[in-house]
C-alpha cells in the first residue's frame, strides 16, 4: 500500500488545492492533507480551522485522511513509514522552490521521494495570499475556495470590520 503526504499551509484551502487532493487521491492508495504550521508565515486560519475546513472537504474521499504537523517534514515523514511526498506545481516560479525542499528532504531523509503533480490550468493563478488580499478589500472569491472557506473568509474579515 502507497501512502503520501501532501504537505501544505492551506491558509486558506483553495480550489487548486483540492484538484490537487482528488487526483492524488485517484493515483495513490492512502492521501494524508498534512496542515503545517509555518512559522515564517503568519496565519489568518489557525490550524484548526484549517484542519476543520479539509476534513469536510474531504470527508467524501475514503481514502483521504487529514492531519497537522508543526517541525521537519521529513520527522513527520519517518514516524509514519510514508512512502513520498507530492507537491502542487503551478508555474515555473514554484518549481525552483519546490525544487529545493524536495532536494533537502531527500538529503535530510533517503527514503523520501517527491512527486509533483501540475496544478490544472484553471487554478495555476491560485494562492491562498491572493485569495486571502482580494477577500480583504470585499473582492468575491466564491468561484476560486469551496463555500465554506468563503464563508470563513466573509466571517473573520467582517470580525476585523467590526472592531
Amino acid at each position: 500500500m502507497k501512502t503520501v503526504v501532501y504537505p501544505g499551509s492551506f491558509d486558506p484551502v483553495t480550489n487548486g488545492h483540492l484538484d490537487i487532493v482528488q487526483r492524488a487521491a485517484a493515483i495513490f492508495d492512502e492521501l494524508v492533507v498534512v496542515v503545517a504550521d509555518n512559522p515564517n508565515k503568519k496565519s489568518f486560519f489557525s490550524i484548526k480551522e484549517r484542519k476543520t475546513f479539509l476534513e469536510a472537504l474531504t470527508e467524501d474521499i475514503q481514502n483521504v485522511s487529514v492531519d497537522s504537523f508543526d517541525g521537519l517534514l521529513v520527522d513527520y515523514v519517518a514516524e509514519r513509514n510514508v512512502d513520498a511526498l507530492v507537491r502542487g506545481l503551478r508555474a515555473v516560479t514554484d518549481f525552483e522552490m519546490e525544487f529545493q525542499m524536495a532536494l533537502i528532504n531527500t538529503q535530510l531523509h533517503r527514503g523520501v521521494e517527491t512527486v509533483f503533480l501540475v496544478t490544472s490550468t484553471e487554478y495555476s493563478f491560485l494562492s491562498s495570499s491572493i485569495i486571502k488580499e482580494v477577500a480583504s478589500f470585499g473582492g468575491d472569491v466564491s468561484t476560486l475556495v469551496p463555500s465554506i472557506v468563503d464563508a470563513g473568509l466573509k466571517k473573520k474579515f467582517a470580525a476585523r470590520v467590526d472592531k
